[in-house]
C-alpha cells in the first residue's frame, strides 16, 4: 500500500480566481502568485494517485489568515473526503494566529476530518508566541486523537518561497511542549532528526514525532532517506510528495537511489501512514 502523507488542494473559486486572494495573504501570495505555481482540485489529485498507484492521501488546504478563506478551503476539503472516502484523509487548516483556530478544528473534527495541518508561519518562525497561540488547538487534537502537522524546514542553506526564518530550537521546544499529540513535522523537520542520535533526552521527546518527506528532492541527495531511517528509525518517515509540487514518482526513484530495501520502502511509502491513521 502507498498513503501519501503530504498533499494540497483548492476550491475550484480559488483556483479560478487566485487574483482575488492575494490580497492580505502574503504567504499565498509568495506561494502562488505566479499562474505557472499549480493549485490542483480533487479530481486532480485522485488522477495523480492512479498513475502512481497510490491507494490513499492524506489532503489540505493553506493556512489562510482570512478566516471566510480558511473555512472555504477546508469545506472543500470536507466534501473531497466524504466524495471519496477510501481515498482521501483531510486536516484542517488555518492561520496558526486565528483566534477561531480551534472552533475551527472542532468544527472539521465533528465533519469527519482527521486532524490539523499543514500550519506553517511563513514570515516568521516558530516563536514562543506560535507555541502559546496554539495551545487550544493542540487540546483540541489531544481530545480528538487528531494529527497535527506543523510547516518545518531547515534553518541554513540556499533561500527559496516559502522557506521561514525557523531554527531548530523553535522546532524542538514545539514538539518538547506538546509531548502527548502525535505530531508530524514536515519536510523532514528541518533536520531535527539528526539529533536522535544524542544520547539523552532528545529521542524521548520525539517519542509522539513523525517526518515526512515532502519536497526532499529539491532539498537533499538521495541517500536522506537511508541516513535518516538510521538515525530516527524506518517506522518514524512518512512519505509526502507536496503534491502538486512534485509527483510521487520522483520519490519513489530517489529511494531506489538510495539503495533502501524493500522492506524499508514500504514502511515509508505506507505502513507507517498506515498504522498512524489506524
Amino acid at each position: 500500500m502507498i498513503i501519501d502523507f503530504h498533499t494540497h488542494i483548492f476550491p475550484p473559486r480559488i483556483r479560478e480566481n487566485r487574483e482575488d486572494f492575494l490580497k492580505g495573504e502574503e504567504a499565498f501570495k509568495t506561494l502562488y502568485n505566479s499562474p505557472q505555481a499549480r493549485l490542483v482540485g480533487a479530481g486532480d489529485l485522485i488522477s495523480a494517485m492512479d498513475e502512481a498507484d497510490v491507494q490513499k492521501s492524506v489532503v489540505f488546504g493553506f493556512p489562510w489568515e482570512n478566516t471566510d478563506y480558511f473555512k472555504l478551503n477546508n469545506d472543500y476539503v470536507i466534501e473531497a473526503v466524504n466524495r471519496y472516502p477510501d481515498r482521501l484523509v483531510g486536516l484542517a487548516c488555518f492561520s496558526p494566529f486565528s483566534p477561531t483556530g480551534a472552533r475551527e478544528a472542532e468544527r472539521c473534527f465533528d465533519l469527519g476530518l482527521s486532524g490539523v495541518g499543514e500550519l506553517a508561519v511563513y514570515g516568521d518562525g516558530i516563536t514562543a508566541a506560535v507555541v502559546q497561540t496554539l495551545e487550544p488547538v493542540m487540546a483540541t487534537c489531544l481530545e480528538r486523537d487528531g494529527l497535527f502537522m506543523l510547516h518545518t524546514n531547515e534553518p541554513v542553506g540556499h533561500q527559496y518561497p516559502g522557506k521561514t526564518p525557523n531554527t531548530l530550537r523553535q522546532i524542538y521546544d514545539f514538539v518538547k511542549t506538546y509531548p502527548e499529540n502525535r505530531i508530524i513535522l514536515a519536510h523532514w523537520g528541518g533536520g531535527l532528526l539528526f539529533y536522535a542520535l544524542m544520547k539523552k533526552e532528545v529521542v524521548k521527546v520525539l517519542e509522539n514525532v513523525w517526518f515526512d518527506t515532502a519536497a526532499s528532492p529539491f532539498l537533499y541527495r538521495p541517500e536522506m532517506y537511508r541516513i535518516a531511517g538510521e538515525v530516527v528509525g524506518f517506522d518514524k518517515i512518512l512519505f509526502g510528495s507536496d503534491y502538486p509540487l512534485l509527483k510521487p514518482q520522483r520519490y519513489f526513484k530517489e529511494m531506489e537511489a538510495a539503495g533502501l530495501t524493500t522492506d524499508q520502502m514500504d514502511r515509508i511509502m505506507g505502513l507507517n501512514a498506515r498504522n498512524l491513521l489506524a
